[in-house]
């Protein structure tokens, strides 16, 4: 059976002040979230805070992550750069990343991206219809043509955010907007997987088809691929060629190279 190492995010704040919250995800939303990933198949689970050492993001456990989850909104600037750092470079060697909702404007999610990841936003209650746009992918395996949602915070276009590689879901809601609900990209071995509702004064992390696209994208989101292949991460001096080189009548000056 495929294993599946997964590690979930949270900035945990909102459901430690906010008596709302609090009522609505009493052990945090990356337990509710982390509740469901546990009974999928070969599905093993850990979580991080803001409030651990290292954000619960130490060298040690993203070594041994497969796919990190990520949720955050009110505290995205008290994340170290350090452990962004961190991150990123996990990322380019193969984690997958999976960015939920307001994770729009993490450090993390736009350093990956390049632009602002800018939107528009209002809550207001309203009905949140995504319909699938790529029924082939496996992130949308299992679904029906669209996911209702009763109640939500409306996200609206434009999203700055690169061209994903892949659109999977495009939102309507009740007041008019569309959004591009979920977008794909590759970056060096890394995929990352941006997916639109999540907020954290609606019950959207019981909600089984959401729940059902998250389980999906960690199992698209695994790195699956070639480690041997060279200039991916890294620039290596390949000093030996595989074939013998000619005699060359020219002298090379000698510089100095930056190191890696």
């Amino acid at each position: 059976m495929e294993k599946y190492r997964v590690t979930i995010y949270n900035e945990f704040v909102h459901e430690k002040k906010n008596e709302f919250v609090k009522k609505l995800y009493p052990k945090g939303m990356h337990e509710a979230i982390g509740d469901y990933m546990k009974k999928e198949p070969g599905f093993s689970v850990n979580y991080a805070t803001l409030d651990m050492p290292d954000h619960g993001l130490t060298q040690e456990v993203l070594d041994n992550t497969d796919v990190l989850m990520w949720w955050g909104h009110v505290a995205h600037g008290q994340v170290k750069d350090e452990i962004v750092d961190r991150v990123q470079t996990r990322i380019l060697q193969g984690m997958g990343l999976i960015v939920m909702h307001s994770g729009h404007m993490s450090k993390i999610f736009r350093r990956m991206m390049g632009t602002s990841c800018g939107l528009c936003w209002r809550e207001a209650a309203e009905r949140e219809r995504l319909w699938v746009v790529n029924p082939n992918h496996q992130i949308t395996q299992g679904l029906g043509a669209y996911i209702e949602l009763p109640n939500v915070e409306m996200y609206g276009e434009v999203f700055d955010i690169p061209e994903p590689d892949e659109l999977l879901f495009i939102s309507w809601f009740e007041g008019g907007e569309v959004f591009r609900s979920g977008c794909v990209w590759h970056r060096g071995r890394g995929k990352i997987f941006y997916f639109r509702p999540g907020h954290e004064t609606f019950p959207i992390f019981y909600n089984k088809d959401v729940l059902k696209v998250l389980a999906n994208g960690v199992r698209w989101a695994k790195f699956a691929g070639n480690t041997e292949a060279r200039g991916v991460i890294e620039c290596p001096n390949v000093k030996e060629p595989l074939e013998k080189l000619s005699p060359k009548d020219y002298k090379m000056g000698e510089i100095e190279h930056p190191k890696a």
